[in-house]
């Protein structure tokens, strides 16, 4: 319950803290836009069982591949596309994070 209530968390709350610190003129639309970033999750779809606690989403799903990782990284480099960049990245990093969970 508690690895559930942190990675909602920061799905969905950090990304306003970070939209209001890397943001601040546009904080709401950056927020709004990283959490529409979620739809990358539209990959698990892909995957039989859809949902598995016990699987690492990092390396197993498409969206969430290191090629893809690479990618977003790389969409930090062009300013409109920033935001998504921003919130793609950190979408991995939390679903990093349920990598480490016991």
């Amino acid at each position: 319950m508690l690895q559930t209530l942190v990675h909602y968390s920061l799905h969905f709350l950090a990304p306003g803290l970070l939209a209001r610190g890397l943001f601040p003129a546009q904080w709401q639309r950056a927020w709004l836009i990283m959490i529409a970033t979620m739809l990358v999750d539209l990959d698990h779809l892909l995957a039989d069982p859809i949902f598995d606690p016990e699987r690492c989403s990092i390396g197993y799903h498409p969206l969430h591949s290191y090629y893809a990782i690479v990618a977003y990284a790389l969409l930090l480099l062009w300013p409109r596309a920033r935001i998504v960049a921003v919130g793609l990245l950190f979408h991995m990093l939390t679903d990093y994070q349920d990598c480490l969970w016991p």
